[in-house]
């Protein structure tokens, strides 16, 4: 018993040293009291290790998933593979096949349409087959392929199929991609996943635009025309991220399953079984058939009203929103010269890039809404500035502003869109966005080349100006904050 009480006795007396007395005023030897303090510091310093790194850092990466990183980078190598054409594709036609500018703004609106009626249809099966990956493969290769036309085009409609081709894989792929990024994301998420995708996005435009000033700077110096040979020296070298996109998706990208419980309308099977068993004499084959692609109409009428409300303020927004192909030729028509357009190209996807992953993030804190709304009172204002430039001096601040524009308002858009969607409709919610826009450019760009051709190259800026600010009142007085998110 002694030599137990003897180890108890000793016990207690070293844990009296390593922790302060509980009794106020208690004293403490003065060489034990660094001891002392080991609890105080342990219990300082640990709580800092889970959440260290600066709080910007963890706001820009919580949530952030394999998969969204992985189509971010197939995006970015897209976009390095556009970039590097489409901003001299109207150039082209209009210094090399001299096409009227009419004709560009045919080509552009129909191929931009082309790309959101497939969205539509892309997105709505891929709710039914919940296999969106392979759409998104189809979709990306298929844009490769359609650019091997331009190295063959001599006159302007088979530049219209190669932009009619490249448009069709954006719209297979756009809505299932963008489901994915949503399916893959926690709904607290979604902005920063969609800022992230924008801007990795948008770093591959900011790189193949960088490209192609580089290739211009080499082939022509300081032109202010385009030559064939300069673009089909583009278009071979395009054609090479375009391939690494479409590794990406093989290597890099995985389907997510389903949740447990999601209804009927989010899997394949049942809905084709619901479709077939309607009458088939109760409407021709070719309406059964759209149904079972694009759902019925008690589908549709799932989704709330604040989501046609949006759909509705988009619609009168991307009646304003002609293609940028006007840009460039409005740029152009100032004085600035090829490789100055290219740089300031860079420019505007720089500031794109940059601003589009904390802008998602901010409005996971404060909401969408208000975003998207400054989002195009900051479009209204560079349109009305390219009406009223006339010198080329003003170009390069006004593509900047534009690149604000865009950063705002394509990622918070396409999280909002998945907010108010629900989530086994998801896709279908996308493609119904993207035929909204679709169904608009075509008229945007026709109205547009026909403004400028009539009347004057302002003309199409300010018609963009005001549509835009109508816009903005539609939004902030018909979609209410608040609305059901999932």
């Amino acid at each position: 018993m002694c030599v137990r009480c003897k180890a108890e006795g000793l016990a207690g007396r070293q844990e009296s040293l390593l922790r302060p007395s509980a009794r106020a005023g208690a004293a403490i030897p003065p060489g034990r009291r660094w001891m002392a303090r080991l609890p105080s510091m342990t219990a300082t310093s640990t709580p800092a290790t889970p959440g260290s790194g600066p709080r910007w850092r963890r706001a820009l990466t919580r949530g952030v998933t394999r998969n969204v990183v992985a189509l971010g980078f197939v995006s970015l190598f897209t976009d390095i593979s556009s970039e590097m054409l489409v901003y001299l594709i109207p150039l082209f036609l209009l210094n090399v096949l001299a096409a009227p500018v009419a004709a560009i703004g045919l080509i552009e609106g129909v191929a931009e349409s082309t790309a959101s009626v497939l969205k539509l249809i892309s997105g709505a099966l891929s709710d039914r087959m919940r296999r969106r990956r392979l759409l998104v493969g189809i979709g990306y290769g298929t844009s490769v392929a359609a650019k091997l036309l331009y190295l063959v085009a001599t006159v302007w409609p088979v530049v219209l199929l190669g932009r009619v081709g490249d448009r069709l894989g954006k719209g297979i792929r756009t809505s299932p991609r963008d489901a994915l990024i949503a399916d893959s994301t926690a709904p607290e998420n979604r902005g920063v996943a969609f800022g992230l995708h924008r801007a990795m996005d948008t770093t591959g435009a900011f790189a193949g635009v960088l490209v192609a000033a580089a290739v211009i700077w080499l082939m022509e110096g300081d032109a202010t025309r385009l030559t064939g040979d300069a673009f089909r020296v583009l278009v071979v070298l395009a054609l090479v991220p375009g391939l690494l996109a479409v590794a990406t998706i093989v290597v890099g990208v995985r389907d997510v399953r389903a949740p447990a419980g999601s209804s009927a309308a989010g899997s394949g099977a049942p809905t084709v079984a619901v479709s077939a068993a309607a009458p088939a004499s109760a409407a021709p084959v070719s309406i059964g058939l759209v149904r079972r692609i694009v759902g019925s109409t008690d589908e549709w009428r799932r989704f709330p009203a604040p989501f046609w409300l949006f759909m509705l303020a988009n619609a009168l927004f991307t009646l304003g929103n002609s293609s940028d192909a006007f840009l460039a030729l409005r740029s152009q028509n100032l004085g600035l010269t090829l490789l100055a357009l290219l740089l300031t190209i860079v420019a505007f996807n720089a500031t794109n890039a940059v601003v589009a992953w904390p802008a998602g993030a901010l409005s996971d804190r404060i909401g969408r809404r208000g975003l998207i709304a400054f989002a195009w009172l900051v479009y209204a204002a560079c349109y009305a500035g390219f009406a009223i430039a006339t010198q080329a001096v003003w170009v390069v601040p006004l593509w900047v502003a534009y690149g604000t524009y865009y950063a705002l308002s394509e990622g918070v858009g396409k999280a909002l869109v998945a907010d108010l969607a629900p989530t086994e409709l998801r896709a279908t919610a996308f493609g119904i966005l993207n035929a909204v826009q679709g169904a608009m450019i075509l008229p945007a760009s026709v109205v547009a080349g026909i403004l400028w051709s009539a009347i004057a190259p302002p003309a199409p800026f300010w018609f963009g100006a005001a549509c835009s600010a109508a816009a903005v009142v539609l939004l902030m007085t018909t979609v209410r904050p608040g609305a059901k998110e999932r």
